[in-house]
Order: structure tokens, then C-alpha cells, then sequence
């Protein structure tokens, strides 16, 4: 283990000992906001791809944390804890966003990639965008799995502590996820 991953386990076990501490709490719950918030907001916006949504989804993860930070025993990282309740959310978000749309007869499909060309709070290029777009057109386990491991670089043994599935799964997953995005442009040629 490097010395950056052992200062920062030792730095989020000492958060997670001010957290279990009534006197301490909620101080150590506004460092976990500051730390955790940008890279939970980028998880939650690669999957639900609006800002808006997202900060919503963002704030409600953290609200629930709050909620249930005195069942928070340890047992997984911090971190690892927060990504699994930021993925719930979003999973839950999508599948009420699956159901409106069913419900209107929207095709869910195309509504995400709207959502992307119609997103005012990121530039991009037209690769960026397509790249997105394709991203997009992944079922939400891939698009999960590749975001979690194309962008934040995550460890599949993280990967698969949050998501319960096996290390293997997750490989085979990202595989085909990034098969998938080739594909899409093949056919943009």
C-alpha cells in the first residue's frame, strides 16, 4: 500500500472515530460533505447526466447518511458506504424517471441522450459529446461500472464492495461496456 492510501485510511479512520463521537459529529459530518462532495456529485452526474439531478441526488445522500450515520459501524470504508448509497439514489432516480416516462410514453432511451444535448452546464466538443452520448446508451450497470471505472479509476475490489458483484463480473461488465462504446463509433463513421 502506498504512503497516500495509508494517510488517507488513517485520515478517514480518525473522521470516521469524530463521526461515532456525539461531541464531536457533526463537525466531522460537515468535513465528510467537503471531502466527499465533488467526487460523489461527478458518480451521480455521469449516471443521471443532469446537473440539477444531480446536486438533488447529492443532497439526498447525504441527508440519508446523516440519518443513519449512527448504523455506520466501520465495516466498509467511509467512502466505499457513501458510493453505495450515492449509487442507490441514482439507481432509484433513474428507474421513478423509467416509470414517468413509461407512464408518457416517452422513450426512455432517447431522454437521457436529450438530456445530454440539452445540458447548458458542460462544454464539450462534439467527441465529448458523443462520447456521452454513448455512455448513455449503456444499461445502467454497465454505464455504472464503466463510469466508476473509466472515470474515477476505482479498484474493482471497491467496485464490487459496493455493488456486490464479483470482481470477475465487473471486468466482464466494463469489457463489454467499452466494446459497446466502440461500436457506437463505428457507426458514427
Amino acid at each position: 500500500m502506498s504512503t497516500k492510501n495509508k494517510d488517507n485510511n488513517s485520515e478517514e479512520d480518525l473522521l470516521v472515530k469524530r463521526l461515532q463521537d456525539k461531541a464531536t459529529c457533526r463537525k466531522a459530518f460537515e468535513e465528510v460533505i467537503a471531502r466527499y462532495s465533488q467526487p460523489l456529485y461527478w458518480q451521480i452526474r455521469r449516471m443521471v447526466q443532469n446537473h440539477d439531478d444531480a446536486n438533488d441526488i447529492l443532497q439526498n445522500v447525504f441527508l440519508k447518511a446523516w440519518s443513519s450515520i449512527d448504523m455506520f459501524r466501520g465495516a466498509a470504508k467511509l467512502s466505499t458506504w457513501l458510493h453505495k448509497i450515492a449509487i442507490n439514489e441514482s439507481l432509484t432516480f433513474l428507474e421513478q424517471q423509467k416509470r414517468r416516462s413509461t407512464s408518457t410514453l416517452d422513450d426512455p432511451d432517447h431522454s437521457l441522450a436529450d438530456t445530454i444535448e440539452a445540458d447548458t452546464h458542460i462544454d464539450g466538443d462534439r467527441v465529448s459529446l458523443e462520447f456521452r452520448k454513448a455512455i448513455a446508451e449503456l444499461p445502467e450497470k454497465q454505464r455504472l461500472v464503466f463510469n466508476m471505472r473509466y472515470f474515477d479509476e476505482m479498484p474493482y475490489e471497491q467496485m464490487s464492495q459496493i455493488l456486490g458483484t464479483s470482481v470477475g463480473a465487473l471486468k466482464a461488465s466494463y469489457h463489454i461496456a467499452v466494446k459497446k462504446i466502440e461500436q457506437y463509433f463505428q457507426q458514427l463513421d
